[in-house]
């Protein structure tokens, strides 16, 4: 074999993290959809008044 199981290993890493990550923000987006909507309205409606 040739001696390049670092390297996969890396990729192997980074692409696990990536997919870890992926999955975090969808679960995120599909639990906290409405109160993420109720705070984008509420942090808009702070702006307009600042």
């Amino acid at each position: 074999m040739p001696q390049m199981s670092p390297m996969w290993w890396l990729l192997l890493m980074i692409y696990f993290i990536y997919i870890m990550m992926m999955f975090n923000s969808m679960v995120y987006f599909i639990f906290y959809k409405k109160n993420f909507k109720e705070m984008l309205n509420k942090k808009f409606t702070m702006n307009w008044k600042w």
